[in-house]
């Protein structure tokens, strides 16, 4: 038997920014058909041109461009920043600290706003927040991480497997946010983000076999990942939707991210150069640990989505039964305390005609106090509602 020419397989990190192919066997000089065999195997490790999260970005500055437009803070408001921006200037500080719109329009555009999600039905609240931003400062936070991880990521396994990965973790926390805070609303794609992070660090464990400095690479992934939900326990912002997003894109990453082992592409190298020659074993595709990972973040997905949903649905507040799960989104020091860890969310009232009265009920905080109104109507209404609920 004729002896087999050595083969040479090297993959690089994904941190570097090109992938050597293994493509060195010598001799002899592979024909034009075992090249495009070879082309078509190795298309899990080839670079894909990234658009589709650019495409996010493009389309998240967007929504905040219609956000602005809808506020029009000199019309309703007394007190906003740069006037001289027309309809687009920004509400006072006191009101938005991140530049950006006021509550009533965030609400109006898609907010999360729980009881919203559980009394009216509307579910699709907790994919349309993912797309709103409180302010300038909030936006250009989430953008600029989405592109320095999520174009990396689309690069290396297409703009499918990474918008789903991308829509479905933004789900994942809006819908873990809902279920420990629900007097507030929320808005932001950090989920989304979170999800990114956490389908990096799942994908290098699936692959494990192929990368190179492979504890370095983890640990360095692992400090970003702690440093940046470490920074969710400071108050006014949303660890949960952080915590939600990164476990749903961390199970995502095992059913999505999944690439064959080094061995297996090995052979199909030395298959296409030689057709006829015969292998001792042959490799299968995945290994044992990869496909248990698969199926046991498939199920654990399913089933996590479906109890959160349902428990969403019923009005459950988990915090109700877990004291300590609010420490997880705030932690209280000396120096800041706790008790908003999202947008406030705007007043809202229940009116009742008496005869001439109306009684107006501040849902938000519970003050009842009556209006003498001989013509009611809704400007004046909301007027008053927002006087008795500040």
């Amino acid at each position: 038997m004729e002896e087999e020419a050595p083969l040479s397989l090297r993959v690089n990190s994904r941190r570097s920014r090109t992938m050597v192919l293994p493509m060195e066997i010598d001799p002899p000089m592979p024909s034009k058909e075992a090249v495009t065999v070879e082309k078509k195997e190795v298309k899990h490790f080839m670079k894909w041109v990234s658009w589709l999260i650019p495409t996010f970005v493009i389309a998240n500055v967007f929504v905040f461009i219609i956000t602005m437009y809808v506020n029009n803070c000199p019309k309703n408001s007394y007190s906003c920043i740069a006037r001289f921006l027309g309809r687009f200037c920004f509400q006072s500080f006191h009101e938005n600290p991140l530049l950006g719109p006021s509550t009533f329009t965030l609400e109006k555009m898609g907010a999360l706003d729980v009881q919203k999600v559980v009394y009216r039905k509307q579910v699709w609240r907790l994919i349309t927040c993912i797309w709103l931003h409180g302010g300038v400062f909030h936006l250009l936070a989430n953008m600029f991480g989405i592109i320095i991880i999520g174009v990396r990521l689309e690069q290396e396994f297409g703009f499918v497997l990474i918008g789903l990965l991308y829509v479905i973790s933004g789900f994942g926390g809006s819908l873990v946010s809902s279920l420990f805070i629900q007097q507030n609303i929320a808005v932001g794609a950090s989920g989304a983000l979170f999800g990114l992070l956490g389908g990096m660090l799942s994908e290098l464990i699936t692959n494990w076999s192929i990368y190179d400095k492979k504890i370095g690479a983890v640990l360095t992934l692992v400090f970003v990942i702690v440093i940046n939900l470490a920074m969710g326990l400071l108050p006014h912002v949303d660890n949960f939707a952080h915590i939600g997003g990164f476990l749903s894109g961390f199970l995502l990453g095992f059913v999505f991210l999944i690439r064959p082992q080094s061995a297996w592409v090995k052979q199909q190298y030395a298959l296409s150069s030689s057709p006829n020659s015969p292998l001792s074993i042959k490799k299968p595709k995945f290994k044992k640990y990869q496909c248990c990972l698969w199926v046991l973040s498939l199920l654990l997905l399913i089933v996590g989505f479906t109890l959160g949903l349902v428990t969403l649905l019923r009005g459950v507040n988990v915090n109700d039964h877990c004291s300590w799960c609010k420490y997880l989104s705030c932690l209280p020091t000396s120096r800041w305390h706790c008790n908003d860890t999202r947008i406030k969310k705007p007043a809202s009232c229940t009116v009742e005609e008496t005869g001439s009265e109306l009684n107006m009920t501040c849902l938000t905080n519970g003050i009842s106090k009556p209006f003498y109104l001989p013509d009611p109507t809704y400007d004046r209404i909301t007027e008053l509602c927002k006087q008795i609920c500040q």
